[in-house]
C-alpha cells in the first residue's frame, strides 16, 4: 500500500504527456505553398483533401464545411429534414448533435446509451419512433461505432434514415467499412481537440451522389455545378473551408492511420490492466468493430462500491500524473437551454410543445456520474507510459480509504 500523492506520497507517473495538435514540416510546407500561390480560397487543395479523406474512410464523396456542427445542420437540410420533424439521438455527447437538429426547426428526441459502450441503444431508438420520426442520428462516442447493422435495419422497417454524427470516428471501420457512409451520410469535424485537425472545420461523407450535390450547394450560396455563378438554386450558405485548413489537414492525414493505429494499441493495454481492478469497469469493444479511432479512453467507476465520488477520484488520479477528466457532466436534456426554450429567439417554435423537464435516459444519468475520460493524445504516449498510467489508477483503487 502506498500513500496517495493528493495526500503527500509519490505521484505514480512524472511523464510528459504528448501535447495537441501534433504538426511538422508537412503543415509548414502546406500552408507555404497556399500562401505563396495566392490562392487562399476554396479551390486545389481543398477538392484534394475531400478526396483524400473520402478515400481514407471508404466513402464515394466528401463536402467540406466550415466546421463540424455545420456539416450535421447540411446533412440534415439535404436530407429534407426540417419544422416538425423528429430525429432521434442521444443525450451522452456535445450539444451540437442535439442543437444541429433544432436549427433546421427539427426536434430532437432522446433515446438512452448502451452501458458497455456508451453509444445509443438501438432498442430504445425503436421505442421513440413515432409518425413524425424521419431520422436517427447516432454517435460513434469516442469512436466507437454504433450498432450500425441493427439500426440500418431499423430505419428500412420505418422508412427513415441514419445521419451518422462521426465526429469523433476518423478512422473508425465498421465490419471494415469506415464511418461517414455507413448510413446515408455522416458527419466529421476537425475542430481544435480532434484527432485530425485544422482548429476548426469539418467534412461530410456520403455514398450517395445526388446528396453529396445536395450537400455542396448548401454550402456553397445555393450554386448548382455547371450553373452560372450568380445563379443560386438553393436556400444555401458560405459554409466553406479554405484553402489553409485544407492544406493543414492534408499534412494531418499523413499521420492519422499511425497514430490510430497507436491509440488503440495503448487503449488495448489499458484495457487488459483495468479488467479486474476492484472498483472499476472497463467498456467493452463490439466485434464487428474492426478499428476504432479513440477519441477519448473512457472506464467507469463504482462509486457505491469504492465509497467515494467521481469528482474526488478523478482528483487523486490527477495528483498522480495521470490527466483525467469527467467529460460531459449532465445529460444534454438536463443544460438550462433545455429547459427555457421560450427565452431563446430560435428555439421559441419549440416553447410549449416539447417538455425536456420529463425526459429521463437512466444509463445516461449514470454515466454522466461516474464516468472517466483519458484524452486522445494520452493515447500518443509510450508503453510503459501507459502502464504507469494504469499502476496508477490502481493505486487510486487500491488506497480508497484515504479519499473517505
Amino acid at each position: 500500500m502506498k500513500q496517495l500523492a493528493i495526500n503527500g506520497g509519490k505521484k505514480a507517473c512524472s511523464h510528459q504527456w504528448p501535447d495537441w495538435p501534433i504538426w511538422g514540416d508537412e503543415e509548414r510546407k502546406g500552408l507555404n505553398e497556399v500562401l505563396e500561390s495566392g490562392k487562399w480560397w476554396y479551390g486545389q487543395k481543398v477538392g484534394q483533401f475531400e478526396r483524400a479523406f473520402a478515400d481514407f474512410q471508404g466513402a464515394n464523396f466528401g463536402v467540406t464545411a466550415c466546421n463540424g456542427t455545420v456539416a450535421l445542420e447540411v446533412a440534415l437540410t439535404a436530407l429534407g429534414i426540417g419544422a416538425g420533424d423528429e430525429v432521434i439521438v442521444p443525450p451522452f455527447t456535445f450539444v451540437a448533435t442535439a442543437s444541429a437538429v433544432m436549427r433546421v426547426g427539427a426536434v430532437p428526441v432522446f433515446a438512452d446509451i448502451l452501458p458497455e459502450n456508451l453509444c445509443i441503444d438501438p432498442a430504445d431508438v425503436e421505442r421513440k419512433i413515432t409518425d413524425k420520426t424521419k431520422a436517427v442520428m447516432p454517435v460513434h462516442l469516442g469512436g466507437h461505432v454504433a450498432d450500425m447493422d441493427v439500426l440500418n435495419d431499423i430505419v428500412a422497417k420505418h422508412g427513415i434514415v441514419v445521419i451518422e454524427d462521426a465526429c469523433h470516428s476518423w478512422g473508425s471501420r465498421w465490419k471494415g467499412k469506415g464511418t461517414g457512409a455507413i448510413g446515408s451520410c455522416g458527419a466529421f469535424s476537425f475542430q481544435a481537440s480532434k484527432n485530425i485537425s485544422s482548429a476548426e472545420g469539418g467534412i461530410i461523407l456520403t455514398d450517395d451522389e445526388a446528396l453529396a450535390g445536395r450537400c455542396r450547394s448548401y454550402t456553397n450560396c445555393g450554386r448548382t455545378e455547371g450553373r452560372p455563378w450568380y445563379e443560386h438554386h438553393r436556400l444555401g450558405s458560405n459554409l466553406r473551408l479554405t484553402e489553409f485548413q485544407a492544406a493543414i489537414l492534408l499534412a494531418q492525414l499523413t499521420r492519422l492511420e499511425a497514430q490510430t493505429l497507436k491509440r488503440q494499441a495503448n487503449a488495448a493495454i489499458l484495457d487488459e490492466a483495468l479488467k479486474g481492478v476492484p472498483g472499476i469497469t472497463v467498456l467493452t469493444n463490439d466485434s464487428r468493430m474492426t478499428r476504432r479511432s479513440y477519441h477519448f479512453y473512457t472506464f467507469r467507476i463504482k462509486s457505491d462500491e469504492l465509497c467515494v465520488g467521481r469528482e474526488r477520484f478523478i482528483e487523486a488520479l490527477v495528483a498522480e500524473g495521470v490527466p483525467a477528466s469527467s467529460g460531459y457532466p449532465i445529460p444534454l436534456y438536463k443544460n438550462p437551454f433545455f429547459g427555457n426554450l421560450d427565452e431563446e429567439p430560435a428555439a421559441r417554435p419549440f416553447a410549449g410543445s416539447v417538455n425536456y423537464d420529463e425526459v429521463c435516459c437512466p444509463v445516461c444519468e449514470a454515466v454522466c456520474a461516474d464516468a472517466v475520460w483519458l484524452p486522445q493524445a494520452f493515447l500518443l504516449a509510450d508503453e510503459q507510459a501507459i502502464r504507469d498510467a494504469s499502476a496508477a489508477i490502481k493505486k487510486v483503487c487500491e488506497n480508497i480509504g484515504e479519499l473517505r
